[in-house]
C-alpha cells in the first residue's frame, strides 16, 4: 500500500490531484522496507537527527536552497509577508508569515474553521472510523494524550478534567477528530480553530518519525509515538477543543506564540513549525461539530482533501 502514488482531494478546484512529495526517494527508502525501516529505528527518529538537520537549516548558506525550493514546488510568493530574497536562512523562509488577507476566516461564530495550510482527514466518530490513511489502522485518544490522558488543565479556570466529572480521554471519547498534515512546500504556522480560551501547552516526549503517508500508511502510530504538544481550549460554543501539534522528521521544533489563559479570536495564530513537514490533530467531543460532508464524504474513502487556513471546517452541534 505504501508504494502507491499519494493522491488528494483539492477543494478549491473539486478535482483530485497527485502529490509531489519532498525527499520521496529518501522516504520510500526508509519506509518501504525493512532495512530501511530499521534505519528509521536507529537514526532518523532520533532527535539529535532532526536537530542537526535543522542546525543546517539555519545556517547563512542554507538561504540558497529558498528560491530553487519555490520553484520546485511552485509556492506562491505574492502571498509572502516580505520579499522571498529577505529571508536570511532556509528555516526563517520555512516558517514565514504570510499577508494578514492572504488567510481570510470563515465568518460566523457558530463555524469552525481548519487550524492549518494541508490535507485534512475528518472522523465525526474516531471510534468508529474505518481506519486513518488506511483501512483498519486506527489510533486511540488516550495514546494520542499520552501521560495527559487522566488528568489535564482545563483551559480556563485550571481544573482538572477528572473534577469535572471525566478525564481527558473520556471527554473526547466517540468524538470527533481532524488530522491536518502539512507538507514542507505550505504554510507552517498554525492557528485556533475556535475562539476560546487556551491552556499552557503541555509537551508530550517521543520520536520524530515521518508523517507523510508514505510512512503512516505502514504504521499508523508514529502519530502516537512522536513529540507532540497539547492544548485546551476552552470554547463557549464548542466547549473543549483539543488540539496537538505532532512534530516529525526534522521538525523538532513546535514553538507556541500565543499567551495562555487570554481569550483569543478563532483564526488566531497559535504557533509555527520548523523546517520539515508536520502535523496538526483537533479533538472536539461528541455532538460539538459537523464536519462539511465534503470533506467527510473523502475521507471515508482515506482521501485527505487539501483546504488552507481559515475556510471553514464545520459548524457547532449535530446535524444541518
Amino acid at each position: 500500500m505504501s508504494a502507491e502514488t499519494i493522491r488528494y482531494f483539492d477543494r478549491a478546484s473539486r478535482t483530485l490531484k497527485t502529490e509531489h512529495i519532498y525527499g520521496e526517494k529518501w522516504l520510500r527508502l526508509v519506509y518501504d522496507n525493512p532495512a530501511g525501516r530499521l534505519a528509521a529505528w536507529l537514526l532518523v527518529r532520533r532527535a539529535w537527527f532532526s536537530r542537526w538537520y535543522g542546525w543546517k537549516m539555519n545556517k547563512r548558506v542554507s538561504a540558497l536552497r529558498i528560491l530553487p525550493f519555490i520553484t520546485k514546488f511552485n509556492v506562491d510568493v505574492d502571498e509572502f509577508a516580505k520579499s522571498a530574497f529577505d529571508y536570511k536562512t532556509f528555516n526563517e523562509f520555512f516558517y514565514r508569515a504570510l499577508k494578514p488577507d492572504s488567510r481570510p476566516i470563515a465568518a460566523g461564530d457558530r463555524l469552525a474553521v481548519f487550524p492549518a495550510d494541508g490535507r485534512h482527514l475528518v472522523f465525526p466518530d474516531v471510534d468508529t472510523a474505518a481506519g486513518f490513511y488506511v483501512k483498519g489502522q486506527k489510533l486511540s485518544v488516550a495514546d494520542l494524550l499520552g501521560q495527559f490522558a487522566d488528568k489535564v488543565d482545563a483551559a480556563s479556570r485550571r481544573v482538572p478534567l477528572t473534577k469535572r466529572g471525566g478525564n481527558a480521554a473520556s471527554t473526547f471519547a466517540g468524538g470527533s477528530m481532524i488530522i491536518s498534515r502539512l507538507c514542507p512546500s505550505d504554510y507552517h504556522r498554525f492557528h485556533f480553530p475556535v475562539g476560546g480560551i487556551p491552556s499552557e501547552s503541555k509537551l508530550i516526549n517521543g520520536s520524530l518519525y515521518s508523517v507523510n503517508p508514505i510512512a503512516l500508511r505502514r504504521n499508523i502510530r508514529y502519530l502516537v509515538e512522536n513529540k507532540r504538544m497539547l492544548t485546551l481550549i476552552e470554547s463557549p460554543i464548542f466547549g473543549t477543543v483539543a488540539t496537538v501539534e505532532v512534530g516529525a522528521t526534522n521538525v523538532g521544533s513546535i514553538r507556541q506564540t500565543f499567551i495562555p489563559d487570554q481569550p483569543v479570536l478563532k483564526g488566531a495564530e497559535k504557533g509555527f513549525f520548523a523546517f520539515g513537514g508536520s502535523c496538526m490533530i483537533t479533538l472536539f467531543a461528541p455532538d460539538r461539530i459537523t464536519f462539511d460532508p465534503d470533506i467527510v464524504a473523502q475521507s471515508a474513502q482515506c482521501t485527505e482533501t487539501y483546504a488552507k487556513m481559515g475556510e471553514r471546517l464545520g459548524h457547532a452541534g449535530i446535524g444541518d
